[in-house]
């Protein structure tokens, strides 16, 4: 039987609640100096926040190598009620010492396995999902080795695998690497940022995949294209494929945190959630984020 993987051990799809499919409680990359997300007090704030605007569970995106903090996460969910689920995987290059790549050579996919199954670290906590990335409008050689991994470890274990879209781009590239090449199934698949290349045509031929199509944010680097989800929700909706979307917050520095003075988890609770109810009705809006996130993340474990 499908179980989601949370810190604390597998759970049913029913069981996961109102979810935000795609964010991060800790994170640290060279790429964000002075940024960081690594305060496990003002995480906790940020739990809290989000479960009194009526949160239940947190997909944390934050792969490997990049400041998951992964021995907090179960204090953190039993303190707050938040369920939460860890991802292994890995992110673009640019985020990881050329060295800390060099020694993940050979043996990608199995790191990927062993926090799926056995766990990370010495924590115990196994991780729910592997996380990858894409380029801007390509794929790079490190991405087509991150995905290759991330696919044998699929096949594996049956794990899902989200993508880190850049800029919202390359989706199609994605997908026929990992759905044509590597023969990962569509409904194993979670594209994130959707929402930051507002392309209709491009978003219903990924959807047609039958993978899962996130959209996230708010952010300032990507409010240009924040304002256009609602339409493309509904665009997606009219043309069959309201079954396939998830909405994350996607918070990745310091600043973004609602308890920092910015719109953080709870924002996609307390202003996306009535906003979208606007225009896709509150049936549909309750089902992407208390029903979507469960099946998509789901997994018969192997």
């Amino acid at each position: 039987m499908s179980r989601v993987r949370t810190v604390l051990g597998d759970v049913r799809p029913g069981e996961l609640g109102v979810c935000d499919a795609h964010d991060h409680l800790f994170l640290r990359s060279p790429q964000l100096p002075g940024q960081e997300l690594d305060d496990a007090s003002a995480a906790r704030a940020e739990l809290v926040a989000f479960r009194a605007a009526g949160g239940a569970a947190v997909v944390q995106w934050t792969p490997y190598g990049m400041g998951r903090r992964t021995a907090d996460l179960p204090t953190l969910s039993r303190a707050t009620g938040v369920r939460l689920v860890c991802a292994t995987g890995l992110h673009q290059a640019a985020h990881y010492p050329a060295q800390m790549l060099q020694g993940l050579r050979g043996r990608l996919a199995e790191v990927f396995v062993a926090e799926l199954t056995e766990g990370i670290g010495t924590t115990g906590v196994r991780a729910g999902l592997i996380k990858v990335a894409g380029g801007f409008h390509a794929l790079d050689a490190h991405a087509r080795w991150t995905m290759a991994a991330a696919a044998e470890a699929h096949h594996a274990t049956g794990a899902p695998i989200a993508v880190h879209l850049e800029l919202g781009t390359g989706a199609l590239d994605v997908l026929d690497l990992l759905c044509d090449e590597l023969e990962v199934p569509g409904d194993r698949i979670v594209l994130g940022h959707l929402n930051r290349f507002p392309d209709p045509v491009v978003q219903r031929q990924a959807a047609a995949s039958g993978c899962w199509l996130a959209f996230d944010g708010p952010s300032r680097a990507h409010h240009a294209t924040d304002w256009w989800m609602p339409e493309a929700l509904r665009a997606l909706a009219d043309a069959g494929f309201a079954d396939r979307l998830l909405l994350g917050g996607d918070t990745v520095v310091a600043g973004a945190r609602s308890v920092n003075g910015g719109p953080g988890m709870p924002y996609l609770l307390r202003r996306v959630r009535p906003r979208l109810t606007q225009v896709l009705g509150t049936q549909l809006v309750d089902r992407i984020l208390g029903v979507h996130p469960g099946q998509a993340f789901a997994v018969d474990w192997k």
